[in-house]
């Protein structure tokens, strides 16, 4: 059975989907009809609100992502880089044995269905850079303000003014 709540938070809704007690996405805005919220769904919000809160630095929530092989090589990679820190697209590539498919992580983190819990957002360009983020930029930098990520100086985007 699949359940979908919408939460707010202070980059904008988020769209959660459990199904049979996994969760399966958290996706940018408000998508499709909104059920009462299961116990996962329940969890996951308070975590994230945790999370944005900046007293929570790591998810506790079962997740099931459908995805090829690489893609869930790529966002088991992504789980493991942790919050405060950066990687970029070619120490990603490096971390899944696939030193020349630093292109094609960035595929398949811009392909991550469960964002912010599984971080896409903490991978940045090999310069230090911001780089695309299938949530925009600004929510990508939001996100690592949330972490105290400071970006190499011009590196920055304006969240805030973005949002505006």
């Amino acid at each position: 059975m699949t359940t979908t709540t919408i939460i707010n938070s202070p980059i904008g809704p988020l769209t959660l989907t459990d199904r049979d007690g996994a969760l399966v996405r958290l996706s940018f805005g408000a998508h499709g009809p909104c059920d009462p919220p299961t116990p996962l769904l329940r969890r996951a919000t308070g975590q994230l609100n945790e999370y944005f809160a900046g007293t929570r630095r790591e998810f506790d929530l079962p997740l099931d992502p459908s995805g090829t092989e690489f893609q869930r090589a790529c966002w088991q990679a992504l789980a493991e880089i942790p919050y405060g820190e950066t990687r970029s697209y070619g120490e990603q590539a490096a971390r899944i044995g696939r030193p020349d498919r630093a292109r094609a992580v960035g595929a398949a983190n811009g392909a991550n269905p469960i964002s912010i819990i599984v971080p896409c957002h903490r991978v940045i360009g090999e310069n230090g850079t911001l780089t695309g983020y299938a949530g925009g930029l600004h929510r990508k930098q939001a996100l690592l303000d949330v972490e105290g990520i400071v970006l190499a100086p011009g590196a920055r985007h304006d969240a805030q003014a973005a949002l505006l």
